[in-house]
């Protein structure tokens, strides 16, 4: 899964994607400047890869690694008919089973599902491009330029129950938003 592209001050534009290894263990990826990543290192969802990476220094989060973005190699893509039987087992009843664990990222049966959106406001998204704008344009003198990314007028809400509660989240995935 990819984030939505986030404007950083010291990477410029960058996505946070979540991965899992062939053993099971949840993978936070960042900073990866997705749009300026060459075409071999430009990895797609179920794409196994391997990477160099350290702990970052200000992140706890057991799953989280400081990706070295030139050090990606893309191996092979799992295929459709293994994809349940790989997730299957990663699979947990709530949130709080999640946090109970020590988890920040997890699968989540959900519970009477619930898609929403709602327009954003003219000002929101006035400030998402002008925020976009900016990330663009933030690259260093080895970076191509990009092209500045159009915000998805609308903002995407995801509610269910688990095992233990209610829950709210806004759907930040970059191919919901692409759609």
């Amino acid at each position: 899964m990819k984030a939505l592209p986030q404007r950083s001050a010291k990477h410029g534009e960058t996505v946070c994607c979540a991965g899992i290894t062939p053993e099971g263990q949840w993978k936070r990826l960042y900073p990866v400047r997705f749009r300026h990543l060459k075409e071999e290192n430009s990895f797609k969802r179920w794409d196994f890869i391997d990477f160099k990476y350290i702990r970052p220094p200000r992140d706890n989060r057991r799953e989280s690694c400081r990706v070295f973005e030139d050090s990606i190699v893309i191996g092979k893509r799992l295929a459709p008919s293994k994809r349940a039987a790989f997730l299957n087992p990663l699979v947990l009843p709530s949130v709080k089973a999640a946090e109970e664990r020590g988890d920040s990222l997890a699968l989540i049966r959900p519970i009477e599902p619930r898609f929403s959106y709602k327009l954003k406001s003219s000002s929101d998204l006035k400030e998402e491009r002008d925020s976009y704008k900016l990330a663009a344009s933030q690259g260093s003198l080895l970076d191509d330029d990009l092209a500045a990314l159009e915000p998805t007028p609308y903002e995407f809400k995801f509610r269910f129950k688990d095992a233990h509660a209610p829950h709210e989240y806004t759907n930040g995935d970059w191919e919901a938003h692409a759609m």
